[in-house]
């Protein structure tokens, strides 16, 4: 394998590449797949754990403990490369599978959940370095969408297999039935990290990680906790978690992130607008078409599962042209998302277009798929050896902040103006709100291009 990334073919799958190729497709598949699979498991398994007043904390841990180690994780990367971790994280993932699949009760389940959250934030950094080191910049569009590919069977089998096996089998098997395949891509990616490139370490001290990540990870597991519970002392917990995360943010984000500095801080700052807005909109379709239109849960579901696959033609598409500005694609993908975001306001009312949800939606999950890969080929390409690590993991950050943030927020003004059984009062001005999260994402990428511009 030579030194450089610039020196390689433009391609995926040729003698050097198509080992971490295949070793990072299938761990990000099987990330999804636990994704996608745990949330159908979830009532059975904590009915039978006897653990409906913890129903909300399986998610809890895992995104806690994600956040943590996205942040250790880049670090490590930054110091030692991504050899560690993408040995480490899979691995500790996979100890968590089988110990949540195992658990008698809900603690024991838990830790399983904590530690797969652990292993699951260290990977997918890891992976983002490993990118970075493996493939030319001209290649890393494709590898996005390739990446992008990798949700799509797990969004349209994930759901419905899980429930199968836990209705057939057990919710064990949810956890159980991923563990070979996890240690298979362990596997592939054994021969590819021996040969990786010489790491330059970071030169600068970074002050405070640790510390910031434990308070990034409780802050947004108490804002988590008030936003699934507004009222009484629950709003009080999620003041606390936003004065325990603010000042974590300004070690954990790169310097001018919340202001949007021109250059890579404001590319920081789009994966959190981006993501958020289209999550928290999503978030909230399944419960509009079943509370104010009737629908099944099955129908619901519908829509994003068309997204999901116009999603993953558009990353795949923007992969195919690296020669358009991924300045560009980023500022169609914001307005795309905001024109789908705003189409699914009209869907809202009981007299709005409900069958039209799928289309509607599909726009903003165009916009997803230009813009999310292209603001991951930026931040790389604003990277070194030195900080890829600690930019890709201020990349995850924000997305997973993004996204709890305005999902909380969603959460607040369903149960202050409306309710889960008609919630059209609250779900108009917050799609409205989202769509103009989005037109603002699609006023600041100037600023990626001024800093092109500058360089």
């Amino acid at each position: 394998m030579t030194t450089t990334s610039e020196s390689r073919k433009s391609s995926l799958w040729d003698a050097e590449t198509r080992g971490p190729t295949a070793g990072i497709v299938l761990l990000v598949t099987l990330l999804a797949f636990e994704n996608m699979g745990v949330s159908t498991a979830m009532p059975r398994l904590v009915a039978e754990l006897d653990g409906g007043d913890l129903y909300a904390w399986p998610f809890l841990a895992f995104l806690a403990a994600s956040v943590v180690a996205t942040v250790l994780s880049g670090r490590f990367s930054d110091l030692r490369g991504p050899r560690p971790s993408l040995l480490f994280g899979p691995g500790l993932f996979l100890v968590g599978l089988l110990v949540a699949g195992a658990a008698q009760n809900m603690g024991v389940l838990l830790l399983g959940r904590v530690l797969q959250g652990f292993g699951g934030g260290a990977q997918i950094v890891a992976v983002y370095v490993l990118i970075g080191l493996v493939y030319a910049e001209r290649d890393r569009p494709k590898v996005f969408g390739l990446l992008s590919t990798a949700w799509v069977v797990p969004s349209l089998v994930g759901p419905a297999l899980s429930g199968w096996l836990t209705e057939t089998l057990s919710w064990r098997w949810v956890f159980l039935g991923l563990a070979p395949l996890v240690l298979l891509g362990v596997l592939l990616l054994v021969p590819v990290l021996r040969h990786l490139p010489a790491h330059t370490p970071a030169e600068t001290t970074r002050r405070g990680l640790p510390a910031s990540a434990l308070g990034a990870g409780a802050g947004v597991v108490a804002l988590s906790w008030a936003a699934q519970h507004p009222s009484g002392w629950n709003l009080v917990v999620g003041v606390a978690g936003l004065v325990v995360l603010a000042p974590s943010l300004r070690v954990l984000l790169p310097a001018g992130t919340l202001t949007a500095r021109a250059g890579l801080p404001t590319t920081i700052l789009l994966r959190a607008l981006l993501a958020g807005s289209f999550f928290a909109t999503e978030a909230f379709i399944p419960l509009t078409l079943t509370s104010v239109h009737g629908y099944s849960a099955i129908a619901a579901g519908i829509p994003l599962t068309v997204t999901a696959l116009g999603w993953s033609g558009a990353s795949v598409w923007q992969g195919r042209h690296p020669e358009i500005p991924r300045e560009r694609l980023i500022r169609i993908g914001f307005s795309l998302s905001a024109v789908g975001i705003g189409g699914v306001t009209l869907v809202a009312p009981s007299w709005g277009p409900a069958w039209a949800t799928a289309l509607l939606w599909s726009v903003a999950g165009l916009g997803m798929g230009l813009a999310m890969s292209s603001l991951s080929v930026l931040t790389l390409g604003a990277s070194t050896d030195a900080d890829r690590g600690f930019n890709s993991s201020a990349l995850q950050i924000s997305d997973m902040l993004g996204s709890a943030l305005l999902i909380g927020l969603g959460g607040v003004m369903v149960a202050s103006l409306a309710s889960a059984e008609a919630p059209t009062a609250a779900i108009v001005p917050f799609d409205l709100l989202m769509a103009a999260v989005s037109v603002l994402g699609a006023v600041l990428t100037v600023r990626l291009r001024r800093a092109t511009l500058e360089d």
